[in-house]
């Protein structure tokens, strides 16, 4: 089920993607478009560069008082798909990126994916699988 949503992505997101690149494009100029990729790109290796030490910083800091860094480590995860997602050109994926970023919107999606997780583990469908 799982391949099927991936398939599904790798397919569609470089076709939206392109097709964002191309309107921006047409609206803005084919040079303004490419850096205006370059600068979004940079900005959010730096942006993402930043909330990963800070996050890092939060679960060294919880794990020394004895808590489980759980939110942190969802932090983490965010953090690095937002920065993934911001390195990869395209629009919509540095949008999707930035939200996964901002400490203010990242608040949200946290809560979002625990509340995802806990259902799973309380329904009992959440496994870890190895290749």
């Amino acid at each position: 089920m799982m391949y099927k949503w991936l398939l599904a992505a790798f397919i569609c997101v470089p076709i939206v993607e392109l097709w964002g690149i191309l309107q921006m494009g047409a609206w803005l100029g084919g040079w303004t478009t490419f850096f205006l990729i370059l600068v979004i790109s940079a900005i959010g290796a730096f942006i993402a560069k930043n909330e990963g030490r800070k996050v890092w910083l939060e679960a060294q800091r919880q794990m020394q008082s004895g808590q489980m860094p759980g939110r942190a480590i969802v932090d983490g995860l965010c953090v690095l798909l937002g920065g993934l997602l911001l390195l990869t050109p395209g629009f919509f994926t540095d949008l999707f990126g930035l939200v996964l970023l901002l400490p203010i919107t990242r608040p949200l999606l946290r809560t979002l994916v625990l509340q995802w997780l806990e259902k799973k583990m309380r329904s009992g469908s959440f496994t870890i699988r190895r290749f």
